[in-house]
């Protein structure tokens, strides 16, 4: 565990804050003393937002695919709540379909929110982050952008786009001072697997072996994962004021065994292939 920095009120800017992480993050920010401003995707839900306490609970309509729409956000915010001390980018879903079986503007549809709506809500808030040489923005991705798994072809690849971007950006903003994590929950009870989840139809026979018993037992899950919402809001927050938070922070049980197995066979593979691999030189 890192030193904590400071535990001073913070204002916390936290994308999709209507159900899941994003409203369980809201709750223990706005209990923990913290100015939350979260963004919705209408005007029934910016005033339930704002009910949760007023005068520091500030609902924003914002749809992250619209990608020209956040810098309004930005710069709105910036000039009437004072300045942004953390960006959480936590807006997104999740798309279940064999690749095959999958149209591509699915797959459109997926980066368009996971990843391109993430960026455009980063760089509609980093040039203040950079003038002021301080804040810390958060990705939430998932053990599923460090492990590809079948049947989530579509959102593997959209996290391990937001991870890679994650590190990269950690590394052009770090003279600046400015945190970069991406926060990789395990399977956690939202509804993430249920109501939020966008399933292609099934077409090709072939896979029903294979696939079927995946999707049944992820619907059969969801509702009871391992992972406790609120817990992992704590866990961030706590991230939040360490002096030297980490460029990749994996929450749950399941994430750190999974991940783990992954980087061991990845190791193992990178070994067994060596000696091809250093064939390529001049």
């Amino acid at each position: 565990m890192n030193t904590i920095a400071s535990t001073a009120s913070k204002t916390i800017v936290i994308t999709g804050v209507s159900s899941g992480f994003g409203l369980a993050l809201a709750k223990e920010s706005l209990a923990a003393g913290h100015t939350v401003v979260g963004t919705v995707r209408n005007e029934q839900a910016r005033l339930e937002f704002e009910a949760l306490q007023p005068g520091s609970a500030f609902g924003r309509i914002l749809d992250v695919s619209d990608f020209g729409a956040a810098e309004g956000v930005a710069a709105e915010v910036e000039k009437t709540l004072g300045p942004v001390d953390v960006l959480v980018n936590n807006a997104g879903y999740g798309h279940e379909g064999v690749l095959e079986e999958s149209p591509l503007d699915e797959l459109r549809r997926q980066f368009d929110v996971n990843v391109f709506g993430a960026v455009a809500v980063i760089k509609a808030f980093l040039p203040a982050m950079r003038q002021r040489r301080s804040g810390h923005i958060v990705n939430i991705t998932s053990m599923g952008g460090h492990v590809g798994m079948p049947g989530v072809a579509y959102y593997c690849g959209s996290k391990f786009a937001l991870e890679g971007i994650s590190e990269a950006l950690g590394k052009e903003l770090a003279p600046f001072g400015i945190h970069v994590t991406a926060v990789a929950p395990g399977s956690f009870r939202t509804d993430w697997a249920g109501r939020s989840m966008q399933r292609s139809p099934r077409s090709i026979a072939d896979y029903d072996s294979v696939f079927d018993p995946i999707r049944q037992a992820r619907e059969e899950k969801s509702g009871k994962q391992l992972g406790d919402p609120v817990k992992a809001a704590r866990a961030i927050l706590s991230m939040l004021d360490s002096a030297a938070p980490p460029a990749h922070l994996l929450l749950g049980s399941d994430a750190l065994a999974i991940v783990r197995a992954k980087l061991a066979q990845l190791s193992s593979e990178i070994d067994a292939w060596e000696a091809l691999s250093l064939t390529t030189d001049h």
